[in-house]
């Protein structure tokens, strides 16, 4: 079993090698290959598949078995069951957007990392406790945005965060700005409309728009 400390270190390399994580809602598997390429190719290997379709656990296994080059996710994941689907599917890494015991004792049990969502103090308490040092902030915008996580950064020196919810390139780079944002999370860079539309060029200049934003 991968100890907890190496686990938030293989987040953490996922997390800190691009600026941006593309969460994805795949509603057609035969779009999940062509799209996880595009976004490799414009710099954002690592991606998000959420589980808020029927495809998506046909599309995270696609993605793990014919795009090498990509590191496939899994979000919006709620219980147990979804997790140990998920990372039976060939998910790297697996998002949720809070935490839960039943959470916790499926991702203690596995060798994929969890990233697990934290907004109030008190759930940040809770997560360390537990041993996770990095937290998705969702929903980032509505929570209180980059105000609010500059405002945790004190208190909580510990944690980093990937904001995710609102967020789009009119905003993104106000979060990289922050030394507690490790990434951020968005869907800007695989429109529904070029997705639909096959525009897979179009996808991978958006990715590489989004790769090259700086962080702090």
């Amino acid at each position: 079993m991968t100890s907890g400390a190496q686990k938030t270190q293989d987040l953490l390399g996922i997390m800190t090698a691009q600026p941006v994580i593309p969460v994805l809602k795949i509603a057609n598997v035969a779009d999940a290959v062509p799209l996880a390429r595009a976004l490799a190719a414009g710099g954002l290997p690592a991606i998000e598949i959420t589980l808020r379709t029927p495809a998506a656990l046909d599309a995270i296994r696609a993605v793990a078995a014919e795009v090498p080059e990509a590191v496939v996710g899994a979000g919006t994941i709620l219980d147990a069951r979804q997790f140990d689907a998920a990372a039976a599917a060939g998910s790297r890494f697996i998002v949720s957007p809070g935490f839960t015991p039943q959470l916790a004792a499926a991702a203690a049990n596995s060798r994929v990392p969890l990233l697990p969502g934290a907004i109030t103090p008190g759930e940040i308490m809770a997560a360390a406790e537990a041993g996770y040092s990095i937290l998705k902030f969702f929903p980032a915008v509505e929570a209180g945005g980059a105000t609010f996580l500059k405002a945790l950064a004190s208190p909580f020196a510990g944690n980093r965060f990937c904001p995710t919810g609102g967020i789009g390139p009119a905003n993104a780079a106000d979060y990289l700005a922050l030394d507690n944002v490790v990434c951020v999370g968005g869907s800007w860079v695989a429109p529904d409309t070029l997705v639909a539309a096959g525009k897979w060029d179009e996808i991978t200049d958006l990715a590489r728009g989004a790769a090259a934003l700086k962080r702090a």
